[in-house]
């Protein structure tokens, strides 16, 4: 007791045409051919679907019920289709990448957004974490890239420049700098300063810098979270050195003075090269590649609305 699509589809159009002759050219079929199915449908269900007349059929009760289910069955089956239909075009595979907590915070969502529309048979993993981990899970293969602070070569891993982004001071709205202005770290008051930890690899660099430019600290904080970094700041007298880069956006949310105070910090300019890795050994692939296209895309358009903000 079973119907194909076929026997379905042709059942229907006699039911809703009232004709197998009109049936027969609505589906490019024969008169002859549209009643023959319909009698095998009848005689596998073991029930009359169409009461037959002189050029014209009639649905008996039983047909009008197996029409209600069968129009079910063959919409299923359109959307069916139409849903795979959605995923022909772009990509197909699976990509795992790493990304420091700066670039998830307002790249990454339109990147995706945007990947997955250009690929969406495309399965894509973010691990988010801080440098050092994300490098030695480049070199272990678990990762196709990871966007990490430059660093000294490593065996294993290819690098190459993704982005420069200037380094600012972020402090909460009552530090009574200036917002925007470029300022010396050197000739401010001594600062409470919120640090990443060791593990980060932007560490040693703020380290150097601070060291190499006599700046003065009154206090510091190490604290491996961004979120954590900016909820500190915003409400209390906290500051943090991060990329500007993090700090861009469109709609001014976080560019505000009523929510940040945002200096860049000159004399010198104190700048970080985001740089790209990959395992050494294995070329990306063209999933993975695609992506970082995309990624480096909505990076650059970040730096450009922060450079913007300079102008203005």
């Amino acid at each position: 007791m079973s119907a194909t699509l076929r026997d379905i589809s042709l059942f229907v159009a006699a039911y809703e045409e009232r004709s197998f002759t009109a049936a027969a050219a609505r589906e490019h079929a024969t008169q002859s051919g549209i009643s023959q199915h319909v009698r095998n449908l009848e005689d596998r269900l073991g029930v009359q679907l169409f009461f037959r007349e002189k050029g014209r059929v009639t649905p008996t009760p039983a047909g009008s019920d197996f029409y209600q289910h069968g129009i079910e069955v063959l919409r299923a089956h359109s959307s069916a289709l139409q849903s795979a239909a959605a995923y022909t075009h772009g990509l197909t595979g699976e990509i795992t990448v790493g990304l420091m907590p700066m670039a998830t915070r307002r790249a990454l969502a339109p990147a995706l957004a945007r990947f997955m529309t250009d690929h969406p048979n495309t399965t894509v993993r973010v691990v988010e974490g801080f440098s050092g981990l994300l490098t030695q899970q480049v070199q272990a293969g678990e990762l196709d890239f990871s966007v990490v602070p430059a660093c000294e070569d490593i065996s294993g891993v290819k690098q190459r420049l993704l982005l420069r982004t200037q380094e600012i001071l972020v402090s909460g709205p009552d530090s009574g700098l200036p917002h925007r202005c470029p300022v010396e770290l050197s000739e401010l008051e001594p600062l409470s300063l919120v640090m990443p930890s060791k593990l980060n690899t932007r560490r040693h660099s703020l380290d150097t810098y601070i060291a190499s430019n006599d700046i003065k600290l009154e206090r510091m904080i190490q604290l491996d979270s961004i979120f954590g970094a900016l909820d500190l700041v915003t409400k209390t007298e906290w500051s943090a050195i991060l990329p500007a880069v993090l700090m861009a956006d469109v709609d001014n949310t976080y560019t505000s003075t009523n929510d940040f105070t945002l200096n860049p910090i000159v004399n010198p300019t104190m700048w970080l090269d985001l740089v790209v890795i990959e395992p050494a050994s294995k070329a990306m692939s063209p999933e993975a590649e695609a992506f970082l296209v995309i990624l480096e895309e909505e990076l650059r358009e970040l730096e450009a609305q922060w450079q913007q903000t300079q102008i203005e």
